[in-house]
Parts: C-alpha cells; structure tokens; sequence
C-alpha cells in the first residue's frame, strides 16, 4: 500500500501519511512510511541498492495528514534549516470536546517529557529539561459539544498539540492519553495535518500543500 503522493520532483515528496502508521520503524515491527515510500522510489526509478529518503518532521502514529520528505540530503539539510528558523509552517485541523473561551488565542507552555511512560506533561517555566511550547489556534466551527480548530504549530514538540489543549481544557475527540477522562476506547484521535508551506530548497519559491480530512465521523459533522 503507497501513501497518497501529493507531490513530487527531484528533491520533494510530498505525501498523505493514513491514521495508525508509524512515520518510521518501531517496537510494533509494523508497516512504516519511510519503508513504504523507498520502497516506492526503488520501485518507480528502479534503483539499485539503499534508497535515501531524509525524515525532517513527524507526526504521531495515530494522526494523518500531509508530510514532506527529502529526495537528497541537501534538500533535508535545507528542510531542516526551515523548521529550525520556524519558516517551515505547519496547520493543523483538530476537533477538541468542548468549546473554547477565546475565539483566537495563543497557548505557551513549558512541556516536559516522561520517556519511560511515553508521556508529556506542561510544567513550570524553568524546570530542567522542560522546552517552551507555542502555538495558535482559531475555533472555525462549533455544535456546543464539539469545536473544530484551525492551529498553527510554531514549535515542534512532541505531542504538543495534544497536551496543550487538554491542559487547556479542551481534549482532543478520540485521544486516549490525553483525554481518557471523556474519550471511549477505540475512537480515532480527531488531529490532522492539513497544509504545510516551506520554500523550495533549490527554486526558493514558496510552496503550499494540503490535504482533505477524513470523510468519516467526527469529521463530517464539522468540516
């Protein structure tokens, strides 16, 4: 099964990571996307031998959406460079329980991560370890149990969308770390990568890409 390609050329590929694969191999031994997508590139250029594919960015197992990858080390180097001077923008969509006071708002904390639990949690400023959190949110639509959120990412910590909404009050539908408290077992996490702009590591033109979120509840009664 080969991922959606949203775009390709000789140094982008530009793909719709599905809900429940890892981005890269794990303790599950399931099917990843790196695997699938050099297995793609071997298959379509018939090349010989190990093909490169740079991982510049992440999403959790169980989000889907779009992901950029890097055909050549100088376009991951240069990708790279991006998210580091936070010129590579990443929106997401998310349905969270609830709705929020503010129509707009900027959420900033400080997160720290619990590697043996696998868990993330919001904590003081100036904790050992902790690193800053920031990102924008919009409520684009509400039914007053469920809102749909537009966010902005302006950092890349890991499940920081997640913990920051809950923190907030505000789980995200489906996630059962951060909301086990109102999700039910078996729900589908309602996070989704909806667009990413970066500029184009050898044409430097600014590009946009996106993707449609799923056609399936909770979805389809907000989107």
């Amino acid at each position: 099964m080969i991922p959606k390609i949203v775009y390709e050329d000789n140094h982008l590929l530009v793909v719709e990571k599905p809900v429940n694969i890892p981005v890269q191999a794990d303790n599950s031994k399931d099917i990843d996307m790196l695997t699938l997508l050099k297995q793609y590139l071997k298959e379509k250029y018939n090349k010989p031998g190990e093909v490169y594919l740079g991982l510049v960015h992440r999403l959790d197992r169980p989000v889907g959406g779009v992901m950029v990858f890097a055909k050549t080390s100088k376009c991951a180097s240069r990708l790279s460079d991006q998210i580091r001077t936070r010129t590579f923008k990443k929106t997401y969509l998310a349905i969270v329980r609830g709705v929020p006071q503010k129509q707009k708002d900027e959420l900033r904390n400080f997160l720290l991560k619990d590697s043996s639990e696998n868990m993330v949690h919001v904590v003081k400023e100036g904790t050992r370890d902790a690193k800053e959190a920031i990102l924008d949110y919009e409520v684009l639509k509400s039914n007053g149990e469920l809102s749909l959120l537009q966010i902005q990412l302006h950092t890349g910590r890991p499940h920081q969308i997640r913990v920051q909404l809950s923190h907030s009050g505000y789980p995200l539908y489906g996630d059962q770390r951060y909301g086990i408290y109102v999700n039910k077992p078996g729900q589908q996490i309602a996070l989704w990568a909806s667009s990413l702009t970066l500029e184009h590591p050898t044409k430097k033109e600014e590009m946009t890409f996106g993707c449609g979120t799923p056609e399936k509840k909770p979805w389809t009664e907000l989107v």
